[in-house]
């Protein structure tokens, strides 16, 4: 076979025997890993058909539920090999040649396999659940990619092309929407290619001239997320390529409709933003589905976007591939993050990095009322719940080795302080056991420190908008200090410390009663019960609006954030039915939805 004829013959010191034994455990995980991706691509499928059943629940479900199927694997690739292969060799002085031998074996079976690079992450995840970390290299594991993923062909191809030069551009659009052979009828078809057409034609460049090189290339399979599909394509004309997604949703009636075109980039960034939950994409060949969307998102790299169509573990890999690269190629030095310190977190960054590293300190606040197992729930949470846009994603790591001189001495000095449990010290490295990992944002109270008149306001009117999205999936904050949000790139606030976080409808949410009579005003305790769960909205204003040109901004556009009745409002819209579904694109790019059908 062409495995066996790339590993060759056993190497001295190993027997055929044990030779035999490494290439059934690759074996082993490779069809550990095929059956997660048959699963993974079963997910993508089914959400086709609950989208249109408009069987919302299910959709999310699997979501969800597709995030934890990647460890579940991993963790039945483990017990197969332990079970079948210790015996055998897996321990014991010949375990670095076997193992040696098992990655040579499991790249001979990837040399005609569709999705390698994921294949090869699953490796080292399995890997280093059984060895120790000291095998933690390219000799072991796939610190390096072995397999190239440019021009694998999928069967189907990833994407199909149309030529408006030749058919028009509306029979284009005809025969892409046509091919994605949707069983539910559109509500008015011939309405939604007048919006597409003037859409599209809106962004052209004055004049349009169609180069002999004029396509429009679709990617061949849809991206579902809560109650939207997205056709994602480009349009190529000559050495000109415009990305673009067309949202489809459901009329009221149950029909389809085209709800928007998407072409600016900032509108396609936040689209493929971290800080929403995954697609359900159908991929035969991922690779080739990542290297279309970094050509039209070039300042999304593959590492993002590997995470964004739900392959987070590829992610996880090629960031931690990229973290590596940077390290090596600068010299600064790992500090405390800017800002308040936390009293659940510390947290440091590297400032030519653009991320934060999260560590939870062995002693908690007391006043936080928490330990490191409910942090980690609500990380946990946070994960594998609708993050609307408003909640950072969170990589998640164990047992990272970092380089010892790159931290600067205070920061060495508070680890050891506030979380001696989760560092190591083992010679020029420092291992920490748990860290997460999140995009650096500017927190909001520094930026609101620095802001003019009108980023301010700009910024506390999303901050509002923050909570109310957030409030929509059933996801209320805790803790609404400024410091715990922070502001992106892209000018959006968005909340990232999770140790507070609670389910909406866990709330209760209630008004302060009257003082009662000859209540000493002076007097530090409260006149009225609160339980774990109370939440006091008119307390807002006394410990987050303090600055006076905060107070107005935040009264002009939220003062109904200041009353239970809202709160308590939108617990029973959550309690009617399904949380709202918070649209990943802006409301001014939607078209008009279509009228109720007669009758």
């Amino acid at each position: 076979m062409p495995a066996r004829a790339l590993a060759a013959a056993a190497p001295p010191g190993l027997t055929a025997a044990a030779d035999d034994t490494a290439h059934a455990i690759a074996r082993a995980l490779r069809d550990g890993f095929d059956r997660h991706y048959a699963l993974f691509r079963d997910c993508a499928r089914a959400a086709k058909g609950h989208f249109e059943s408009r069987n919302w629940r299910a959709l999310r479900h699997v979501a969800r539920d597709r995030i934890d199927y990647y460890d579940r694997r991993v963790v039945e690739t483990v017990e197969r090999i332990q079970r079948e292969f210790r015996p055998a060799g897996l321990d014991g002085s010949g375990a670095d040649a076997l193992w040696e031998r098992v990655k040579l074996h499991f790249i001979g079976l990837l040399i005609d396999h569709k999705q390698p690079e994921c294949a090869e992450t699953f490796f080292n995840s399995v890997s280093c659940k059984i060895l120790h970390r000291t095998y933690f290299h390219n000799r072991f594991i796939f610190v390096r990619p072995a397999i190239s993923t440019e021009h694998i062909q999928a069967d189907p191809p990833t994407y199909r092309s149309y030529y408006p030069r030749e058919q028009g551009l509306r029979s284009a659009l005809i025969d892409a929407v046509l091919d994605f052979r949707f069983e539910t009828r559109f509500a008015d078809f011939r309405r939604d290619l007048i919006h597409l057409l003037a859409a599209f034609r809106a962004q052209a460049p004055r004049p349009y001239v169609a180069e002999a090189n004029h396509q429009l290339q679709v990617l061949s399979t849809l991206f579902f997320r809560d109650q939207t599909a997205y056709a994602v394509g480009r349009v190529v004309n000559g050495m000109r390529m415009t990305p673009f997604a067309v949202a489809i949703r459901h009329a009221a009636d149950g029909r389809l409709y085209v709800d928007a075109l998407l072409t600016d980039e900032a509108e396609l960034a936040l689209l493929f933003s971290a800080n929403r939950s995954y697609f359900l994409v159908d991929m035969e060949v991922p690779s080739a589905y990542v290297a279309f969307l970094h050509a039209m998102l070039p300042d999304k790299t593959p590492s993002e976007l590997y995470t964004m169509v739900g392959l987070q573990k590829a992610g996880k890999n090629l960031f931690y591939r990229d973290f590596l690269h940077h390290l090596a190629h600068s010299r600064d030095r790992f500090i405390v993050a800017p800002g308040i310190r936390g009293l659940v977190m510390c947290v440091f960054t590297l400032p030519s990095y653009p991320y934060v590293f999260k560590i939870i300190k062995d002693r908690i606040a007391a006043s936080k009322d928490t330990d490191a197992a409910k942090v980690q729930q609500k990380y946990a949470l946070v994960k594998h719940h609708d993050r609307a846009g408003r909640m950072t994603d969170i990589l998640e790591y164990s047992d990272v080795a970092f380089p010892r001189s790159r931290f600067a001495p205070e920061l060495l000095a508070e680890l050891r302080d506030v979380a001696p449990t989760q560092i190591e010290e083992d010679g020029d490295r420092v291992i920490v056991r748990h860290v997460y990992i999140e995009r650096r944002m500017t927190p909001l109270n520094l930026f609101l420190e620095a802001a003019d008149d009108s980023e301010r306001i700009a910024a506390i009117r999303d901050y509002g908008d923050a909570l109310r999205e957030l409030a929509a999936v059933n996801i209320f904050a805790g803790d609404l200090l400024f410091k715990n949000f922070g502001m992106t790139r892209y000018g959006r606030v968005v909340f990232y410390d999770y140790d507070e976080i609670e389910y909406l409808t866990d709330c209760r949410f209630r008004k302060i009663p009257p003082q009662p009579p000859g209540f000493d005003e002076m007097s530090g305790d409260v006149w009225y019960p609160v339980g774990p769960h109370d939440v006091f909205p008119e307390e807002f204003a006394t410990f987050l609006l303090t600055d006076p040109r905060v107070r107005e901004a935040f009264v002009a556009f939220h003062a109904d954030l200041l009353d239970a009745a809202w709160w308590s409002g939108v617990q029973e819209q959550i309690g009617g039915g399904e949380p709202a579904e918070v649209l990943s694109y802006p409301g001014r790019v939607r078209f008009a939805p279509p009228a109720p059908a007669a009758g």
